[in-house]
């Protein structure tokens, strides 16, 4: 902790040293200087340990009435307070921050559904053949209880509690077990649903269901990187993760299933089946084989259903319109599909006379009062009416049926044409035999110990993956915005909740005031940092440090690598909500100029933002699992 203390005044000796040298003497102050000054000051005060928002809050309103007193003294107290209200009237009609407190609430009732700790040991008896088995069950845990919550603190927290002492139990390296978990547990402020991102999306404008979409293959592909690398670790240096030993990957068999092994073998499929037809199915109750019989077919009913869905959607015949020659796509665009002759559009009750390219009705000269029959070539006569004045001109029933009996013929070959234009195409083949390969290769490898594994993931891993599929899916593929998913995932936390016998009064109570909190902390936060942003905005310090960047001349590769080299820095003393909250404004306005898209600035950001919750002094990552172990 000395070490820390001393780290950190020593950041803040050299933040005001080096404000002190760069900045002019104070006859030559600026309003963009005292702009730069109150960023500094507020960086010091955050290290001092001051709370962010109200830090932000109090130095905005202080350096906003000095902006507006340098303007006109006599109303800088009254600018200062309506500048006050409408930033934060502006923070409350964002319609994209609703999604945060519900977002939270869905993550910390998934936490208290106790799904983690079955999840956790499921794969860590899946993956029990790998090496680093117990790591690598830590990083998938991580990545999937990320994706569910979003909430970094809750993953570390509550990975210290399972997999920590399983792994210190198992002989692993103190060093690697610590790493292992935080930094799975920081994959929640990369993988959507990240508070982190709709943050980011809320102050530089940015579509949220974008950041999550672009944001999701990065999150899993580093959760992918840590895998490999710990799998190296344990191939290269066993002693640091050494094997599980075979007592730790059985998985005891109740006793039903027990006797059916035993009777007719360990290959789950062939045993049940057989144990169906032997005698008294072997002493077991016929409902209970065929429950453990359709869990077994669980995956061939999946697989086969998804593929009768494809094949379905691939073979659907279109339109027949689609299909059809073009005198019969003219003819079914003039006339109704009853057969009948099509009626011009009326205007006031008469005839209105169509574009004569169209081919449609046109009205037939007239002489004396009377209709005279129109040109056979200009179009089709309206049929008879039956309560109309008009009559039908002759030459309608001839020219009707000259169309319609060709347009009939064609009509009665179109469902032919249809039925051979549409047929699977060879790699859906390709696919259903590669299928068929892998579900050979996994039933012949399905043991009745694999099966109750498993059933460990069928009621852990996959209500959280439709929780997941619920909440993400709805986004990606735009049937529901980020704030109506967020409604659904928390519906959907509840209802797993109860499932598993969780939601009760206490936890629901807990939940909520965990939201609150956290909801209060982000949107308070966005409060402090509009009034700052509009402080250091009137005080000339964006104009300035703009100036300053351009006077640079830097090529757009040139600004990104510096950019994401500061916020990296930044990230060692200063935790993400004040890394977006504070320089993200300063950023963002310069993108315009080196032509970056504000979505790839914000992905490499929230990639980059990791090094906030893993490095030193801060590290909170660290602290959560140290506080655990204080605890415990």
């Amino acid at each position: 902790m000395r070490k820390e203390l001393r780290f950190g005044f020593g950041l803040m000796a050299i933040i005001i040293a080096a404000t002190a040298i760069l900045m002019p003497a104070p006859s030559e102050w600026t309003g963009g200087h005292l702009g730069l000054l109150m960023l500094a000051l507020v960086v010091v005060a955050i290290m001092l340990g001051f709370p962010t928002a109200f830090t932000l809050m109090g130095m905005g309103v202080l350096f906003s009435w000095l902006a507006y007193r340098m303007q006109n003294p006599d109303i800088a107290t009254q600018q200062t307070l309506d500048l006050m209200v409408q930033r934060a009237f502006s923070v409350m009609t964002n319609d994209v921050l609703i999604s945060i407190p519900l977002f939270v609430f869905m993550g910390y009732l998934v936490e208290r559904a106790n799904l983690i700790e079955k999840l956790f040991k499921s794969l860590h008896l899946a993956m029990a053949r790998l090496p680093g088995s117990l790591a690598v069950a830590t990083l998938v845990t991580c990545a999937i209880f990320a994706t569910a919550t979003g909430i970094v603190g809750a993953v570390v927290t509550l990975m210290g509690l399972l997999a920590l002492p399983a792994m210190l139990r198992a002989g692993y390296d103190v060093r690697l077990s610590a790493g292992v978990i935080t930094a799975g547990g920081c994959l929640g402020i990369l993988i959507p649903p990240s508070v982190m991102l709709i943050v980011y999306g809320a102050t530089a404008g940015v579509s949220v269901v974008k950041l999550y979409a672009g944001a999701f293959f990065p999150g899993l592909m580093l959760a992918g990187l840590y895998m490999l690398y710990v799998i190296l670790v344990a191939k290269l240096r066993p002693d640091m993760a050494p094997p599980l030993p075979d007592d730790e990957r059985h998985v005891e068999l109740p006793p039903s299933t027990a006797g059916v092994a035993k009777q007719y073998g360990q290959r789950a499929l062939p045993a049940l089946l057989a144990a169906l037809k032997g005698p008294r199915n072997a002493g077991v109750a016929t409902g209970t084989i065929m429950r453990q019989l359709f869990v077994t077919l669980l995956p061939l009913i999946a697989v086969a259903v998804a593929l009768t869905a494809i094949h379905g959607n691939l073979t659907k015949a279109d339109a027949v319109a689609d299909v059809l020659p073009d005198s019969l796509q003219s003819f079914d665009s003039d006339y109704s599909s009853g057969g009948d002759l099509a009626e011009p559009p009326a205007d006031e009750g008469g005839l209105q006379e169509p574009p004569a390219d169209e081919g449609g009705l046109q009205e037939p000269p007239a002489d004396e009062g009377g209709l005279q029959e129109p040109p056979a070539a200009d179009g089709l006569a309206e049929p008879p009416s039956t309560g109309g004045d008009l009559a039908e001109p002759p030459g309608a029933q001839s020219a009707a049926p000259s169309l319609a009996e060709p347009a009939a013929a064609e009509a009665a070959a179109a469902p032919a044409e249809v039925a051979e234009a549409k047929s699977a195409p060879r790699g859906f083949w390709i696919a259903v035999a590669v299928c068929a390969v892998l579900m050979l290769a996994y039933y012949a490898m399905l043991s009745f110990e694999r099966l109750e594994i498993f059933k460990m993931l069928l009621s852990s891993f996959f209500p959280l993956a439709i929780l997941i599929l619920a909440v993400l899916g709805t986004i990606v593929f735009g049937l529901a915005t980020p704030t109506e998913a967020a409604a659904i995932g928390a519906f959907g936390g509840a209802l797993l909740a109860a499932a598993y016998g969780q939601l009760n009064f206490g936890v629901v109570k807990e939940s909520v005031f965990l939201t609150a909190k956290t909801s209060a902390m982000v949107c308070w936060l966005f409060v402090g940092s509009a009034i700052f942003s509009a402080a250091f905005a009137l005080l000339g310090g964006q104009e300035l440090v703009e100036k300053f960047v351009l006077d640079l001349d830097l090529t757009p590769i040139q600004f990104m690598i510096l950019a994401q080299f500061i916020i990296f820095v930044l990230g060692w003393p200063l935790e993400w909500t004040e890394i977006i909250v504070i320089f993200m404004p300063i950023f963002i306005p310069l993108l315009a100029h080196f032509n970056i898209d504000p979505l790839l600035f914000g992905l490499l950001v929230a990639i980059n933002l990791q090094t906030a919750f893993l490095s030193p002094p801060v590290a909170m990552s660290a602290f959560y699992l140290k506080g655990w172990r204080r605890r415990t």
